[in-house]
């Protein structure tokens, strides 16, 4: 993905344009959800012998940070369950980076308008 963000002495981006940014990014980070739910999904029913709904319920709850909902019970299970939630608790932190940066990045640029 190519970020071409407009310098501070660039005239702040039309709204329009700006809305297509917006969508841009959260189109990118609902991809990076779908596949992370994807990973947790595939691994909780191989390694934990889950129901594919059990699977993709696990996944979802340790993705956004609310726990897990089933016991692991074998060594696999519980050693990725482990790595799903380390990766779980960055990817989901870096899920709402990527979508508020261009929120972030244009309140920026206006607040440096204001000031010169």
């Amino acid at each position: 993905m190519s970020v071409h963000l407009e310098h501070k002495s660039n005239p702040i981006l039309p709204f329009g344009k700006f809305i297509i940014r917006v969508l841009t990014y959260f189109l990118f980070s609902f991809i990076l959800i779908v596949f992370s739910l994807g990973i947790g999904t595939i691994g909780y029913n191989y390694f934990g012998g889950l129901s594919i709904i059990d699977s993709f319920y696990n996944a979802s709850m340790i993705l956004t940070g609310m726990g897990p909902v089933n016991e692991m019970k074998t060594d696999g299970a519980k050693l990725f369950s482990s790595f799903f939630a380390l990766y779980s608790g960055i990817a989901f932190l870096g899920f709402f980076a990527v979508i508020f940066a261009p929120i972030a990045h244009r309140l920026l640029h206006i607040l440096h308008l204001q000031d010169t």
